[in-house]
């Protein structure tokens, strides 16, 4: 892992077992689903299939976000074994345990630059791409402000209703 991606206040890590629970925990965090493509709360069988599904596919890396050595993050990696080395990318955070320490913001951020220092330093990564619903104007705005660019928008299906999807993309050296 690169330094960018192993500091104090950003580092990610390898899933532990013991993280399932905590995962599923902040992936069904209201704030969460509500800005998720899948937003029905996840029960433990749904959860423990895509938990074993990401981890064996070496096309996929999961890992945990830990800020101020508090794990409190997940980033999600796909398109790794790819040979045009275009990944795309998700996360989540522990929105509860984050703003009751009043480090949302900070964690945030931190999650954002070591997910691109990984996706380029140890991924070796030519594209860092991802989606983001267009209603999610936080999520937009601090993918500018690290550089990523707005490539495509279209429709994708949420729960039966169309949304408008904006696709963003950086790209290594930029």
């Amino acid at each position: 892992m690169s330094g960018a991606a192993n500091r104090a206040d950003g580092g990610l890590r390898e899933p532990r077992d013991a993280d399932l629970e905590t995962l599923r925990r902040w992936r069904n965090h209201p704030r969460v689903r509500a800005v998720s493509f899948t937003r029905h709360e996840i029960g433990p069988a749904e959860h423990a299939a895509w938990w074993t599904a990401v981890r064996a596919d070496p096309d996929r890396r999961l890992l945990v976000h830990e800020h101020l050595g508090v794990p409190c993050g997940v980033v999600t990696f796909s398109g790794v074994t790819t040979p045009d080395r275009a990944l795309a990318w998700g996360f989540y955070l522990d929105v509860e345990g984050l703003d009751a320490r009043r480090q949302l913001m900070p964690a945030w951020l931190a999650l954002e630059r070591a997910a691109v220092a990984y996706a380029f330093d140890v991924l070796g990564a030519r594209t860092l791409g991802g989606e983001t619903l267009a209603t999610n104007r936080p999520v937009l705005a601090l993918h500018r402000r690290l550089g990523f660019a707005i490539v495509r928008r279209y429709e994708r299906d949420v729960d039966g209703t169309p949304h408008q999807v904006v696709w963003t993309e950086l790209s290594r050296g930029t």
